[in-house]
């Protein structure tokens, strides 16, 4: 069993007063884990769905209002295709085992990104606990499926561009509080911290249009070793930094 001593002396370290409204994190390293061990590239999947069950658990538990998880890029479908038909597996695995959950802790689950091409099965079970967790009022948990930052960008223009074509909206008032509203993300906050384990430096087409001023957190864990603790870090060293936002 777990120890959970280490985790209680970190969670007395935060200041539950400065929690981050919204955590965005770039889930990698599932296949590199897998490597090590000698697994297949699917395990290395399997595990870190299982992080990503622990650390919704523990972010709607601290009272985080907001969790956005990289989980699927425009640019995975270069990947091989038993590897993707894997990855759709386990994402039908998880709603069918966490929708219950998802449900009676008071989860909102929304999707950024566009699933119209995913598999038939997929997509309905994806569609199904949206459906059902639509009128939850606790934390929103965001996953970023078929997503692109870029791409995102460009939804929000065509979006802008046909209600302009409407009359609803006048250019000379756009402004970038108008814009936001014509992305994924409408009415929730930026990220305030954008944690990616792994090692990796980089932000991979991921919000890029939200995090102007997000605090990064980086990590050389690979993330089905990602733990509640990793989370309690980034947040104590979050609540550490003076954001400025450009001012003095």
């Amino acid at each position: 069993m777990k120890d959970k001593s280490y985790d209680t002396d970190l969670l007395k370290l935060i200041d539950f007063k400065k929690l981050p409204k919204h955590i965005a994190i770039i889930m990698d390293g599932n296949g590199r884990w897998a490597k090590r061990k000698f697994l297949p590239r699917y395990f290395g999947h399997q595990e870190g769905m299982k992080r990503v069950i622990d650390i919704v658990s523990a972010s709607s538990k601290l009272g985080i209002d907001c969790l956005t998880l990289y989980a699927f890029s425009t640019e995975n479908w270069k990947r091989p295709e038993e590897e993707i038909e894997s990855l759709m597996k386990i994402l039908v695995s998880y709603i069918r085992k966490e929708l219950e959950k998802l449900v009676e802790n008071n989860v909102k689950l929304n999707i950024i990104g566009d699933i119209s091409n995913f598999p038939t099965l997929a997509r309905t079970e994806v569609e199904r606990a949206i459906f059902e967790t639509e009128n939850n009022t606790g934390m929103n948990l965001n996953i970023a499926l078929n997503y692109g930052g870029r791409d995102e960008i460009i939804y929000g223009i065509k979006n802008l561009l046909n209600d302009y074509k409407l009359g609803k909206i006048n250019i000379d008032n756009l402004n970038s509080e108008i814009f936001s509203n014509y992305l994924y993300t409408k009415g929730q906050p930026d990220p305030d911290l954008l944690i990616r384990p792994s090692g990796e430096l980089r932000i991979s087409n991921f919000m890029l249009y939200q995090i102007a001023y997000t605090e990064f957190w980086f990590s050389d864990v690979l993330w089905p070793d990602f733990s509640e603790d990793k989370l309690y870090e980034a947040i104590i060293d979050f609540q550490k930094r003076n954001r400025r936002f450009g001012g003095l």
